[in-house]
């Protein structure tokens, strides 16, 4: 079919209403994200010279990762951050994974009830969670000993929030209760939006249970699970509010607790004697968004490419 050359051009006409639909979100994520950015990393590059504020340029970074005094207490907070990163991605992610299979079942019954009381940790406040374990877990007044000790193995007890070697982990697996409902649901929500005609066809071949799941479901389920990933690493690398409800600012015993968020709240804000730094603490804020920064792109422009090319 040609076109008649003597018909009248017909102009797009500009769509205004986007503009007029998007300016206040912008602006509002201009004025609550961007700008304190921007004011983070400006802040990173000054600091202090004979009481003027001055820029010295990459100086504080120096400091942050050469001075003793401060180089110590952040790459121990890295190694928590990560160890704290893993242990999500190894006990978590799975579970999420393994409870959104089994809600996915068409013969479970209650599937709402299961979901919901699955899901509910993660509404629950930091500071409810936080005060809840420290109660649940305590050797004096905690119901952990006795419950334990009604099964005969109160001798496994131990003040795991207490111990620097535990009390890591016993952070890491409050925090993974409490959020393993968001990777199940994420999950879940990517099973259940499988066109049945795939799930027929695998039927008709005799691929059901375990080996469907693994081979047909599995696959097609990876992008979600890479964005599951990506926001496991984000939230962690953010993480702040569960360990300090649980250790307190100084995430003992023995900064064995401490993560980068710990660590920025002190440095920023001070703690007990110790004033705080803003510049220094810029610098830290600034480094954590630079490990978060490249772990997305590593995502987004390795681990998502190689995904899309599996797909096709």
């Amino acid at each position: 079919m040609t076109q008649d050359p003597e018909a009248p051009i017909l102009k797009a006409r500009p769509r205004w209403h986007i503009a007029v639909f998007l300016t206040p979100a912008l602006l509002v994520y201009t004025v609550v994200m961007l700008v304190p950015l921007m004011q983070t990393l400006l802040l990173a590059l000054e600091n202090v010279r004979d009481g003027n504020r001055v820029f010295v340029g990459l100086d504080n970074f120096r400091t942050l990762f050469g001075d003793p005094r401060f180089s110590d207490g952040f790459w121990n907070a890295l190694r928590n951050n990560v160890i704290f990163f893993i242990l999500h991605m190894l006990i978590q992610n799975p579970i999420g994974i393994a409870l959104a299979a089994l809600l996915s079942v068409p013969r479970l019954r209650g599937v709402a009830l299961y979901r919901t009381a699955l899901f509910l940790p993660t509404i629950l406040s930091f500071v409810i969670v936080g005060f809840l374990w420290k109660l649940l877990l305590s050797p004096l007044w905690g119901v952990a000993p006795n419950l334990l000790g009604s099964i005969g193995l109160k001798s496994l007890f131990a003040p795991w929030l207490g111990q620097e070697a535990y009390a890591l982990t016993a952070v890491s697996l409050v925090s993974i209760w409490q959020f393993v409902g968001i990777p199940m649901m994420l999950i879940y929500a990517a099973l259940i939006t499988i066109p049945a005609e795939v799930i027929e066809a695998a039927e008709c071949d005799g691929i059901t249970g375990f080996k469907q799941f693994f081979k047909i479901k599995l696959p097609l389920i990876l992008p979600t699970i890479g964005l599951v990933g990506v926001l496991t690493f984000v939230g962690n690398f953010n993480a702040f509010d569960l360990i300090y409800a649980m250790q307190g600012a100084l995430a003992g015993p023995n900064f064995s607790t401490d993560i980068l968020g710990t660590y920025l709240y002190r440095i920023f804000f001070g703690f007990q004697l110790q004033a705080g730094d803003r510049y220094m603490g810029a610098a830290v804020a600034t480094a954590m968004f630079l490990i978060i920064l490249l772990g997305v792109s590593f995502y987004l422009f390795v681990v998502q490419r190689r995904m899309r090319r599996y797909q096709m």
